[in-house]
């Protein structure tokens, strides 16, 4: 489930304080005509600041969800952005449904391109940080046809 990309955790993180705090303004700033849109704006800006604050990683504050978790968390709230429009009735207003669906989106690629995992777990990518897949035997531990190591002498 957690991937390995090409954005570092750091930057995730940075960016989600962005975009909580996009989601908090930006409705004042634009000023929504659907209450909807600036309840829901504002409500998913706390959200995402505060699981952006609580995560495991190098931009929390106190550490207590679990990266796993947050991965599921940003997946489910991408796809919750993009039909929050339609859900709560303000798709008919440009603002807010460009914005909502831009950043769903964006958040939606976001989690996809996040190094996740730290630099010595890369999964199934053995040679790529420079380690040496063990799969076998090395010259230094020959193995006999029958199996068993060679005997010495």
């Amino acid at each position: 489930m957690l991937r390995d990309g090409p954005v570092p955790r750091a930057v995730h993180g940075a960016i989600e304080y962005v975009a909580a705090i996009a989601f908090i303004v930006v409705p004042l700033l634009l000023d929504y005509n659907s209450e909807a849109a600036v309840a829901t704006s504002i409500i998913v800006g706390i959200v995402i600041l505060i699981a952006a604050a609580s995560t495991e990683g190098p931009t929390s504050l106190v550490n207590q969800i679990p990266i796993a978790a947050h991965v599921v968390l940003d997946y489910l709230l991408a796809i919750f952005l993009i039909a929050a429009p339609f859900l709560f009735g303000f798709a008919q207003e440009s603002a807010p449904l460009i914005f909502f669906i831009a950043l769903g989106v964006a958040h939606l690629l976001l989690t996809i391109a996040t190094r996740f995992l730290p630099e010595g777990e890369a999964g199934g990518q053995g040679g790529r940080r420079g380690r040496r897949a063990r799969s076998g035997p090395t010259e230094e531990e020959p193995v006999a046809a029958s199996g068993e190591p060679p005997a010495s002498g």
